[in-house]
């Protein structure tokens, strides 16, 4: 059972929120603010999955997801009324799956939820292995130079699409499709480019290149 923290401050959505998921057969956990969303995190280590506002009484979701990050691969979607445009490309920089502007439809949500989870389950490549990187898609983790690296559940997915289809021109159209919804918010090539720099510098050096930007077109793993 996929189990969900919520994190919202307007009691009566979270609730709703929860109730909805609970009906599909997800197991949830509410918070009203960071810092129980915090101790919350902590406790349940097998949380699989965050909703987050932006907006939340004791500071901005932002850190939060950074934090998350940090820790490892849980993915996290914004549930949230900021609706500027540098609010949702900030979200995606700090790793978030998708930035959903309220009000939107739970059955969308759902529809989300469900597509980001089976694209983790999807992810049945064993390994990449060379003398500085070493990938472990079963167990989602990476090591770079013998040192453990920690990304974020879309660079890992990018990761992924980009090794099994090593020596292939991937499109950024075709990355989009297959790292987002189509219909997601503010999903474009500059939310993708973010993704991909942050990845190269994160496993790459001077002496070691695995993507190639091929301009105007795509991307290539070239490792």
């Amino acid at each position: 059972m996929y189990k969900i923290l919520v994190v919202e401050d307007d009691v009566e959505l979270n609730k709703g929120i929860c109730y909805i998921l609970e009906k599909e057969g997800f197991k949830t956990i509410s918070s009203y603010n960071l810092t129980n969303a915090r101790k919350e995190y902590t406790k349940n280590n097998n949380i699989n999955m965050v909703l987050l506002d932006v907006n939340l009484p004791d500071g901005e979701g932002f850190s939060f997801c950074n934090e998350i990050h940090e820790k490892g691969n849980v993915p996290v979607l914004f549930l949230t009324a900021r609706d500027l445009e540098e609010d949702a490309l900030k979200g995606y920089e700090v790793g978030a799956e998708d930035y959903i502007i309220k009000p939107f439809s739970m059955k969308i949500l759902l529809k989300k939820i469900n597509v980001i989870l089976k694209r983790i389950e999807d992810v049945k490549c064993s390994c990449f292995e060379d003398e500085f990187l070493k990938v472990d898609f079963t167990n989602a983790s990476i090591e770079v130079s013998g040192k453990k690296c920690v990304i974020t559940p879309t660079e890992f997915r990018l990761l992924s699409e980009l090794i099994t289809h090593k020596g292939q021109l991937l499109t950024y159209d075709v990355l989009l499709e297959r790292l987002w919804d189509s219909g997601g918010q503010f999903v474009d090539k500059h939310a993708l480019a973010v993704n991909v720099n942050r990845l190269r510098r994160k496993i790459e050096d001077n002496n070691h290149k695995y993507i190639s930007n091929v301009y105007g077109l795509g991307y290539q793993w070239i490792g």
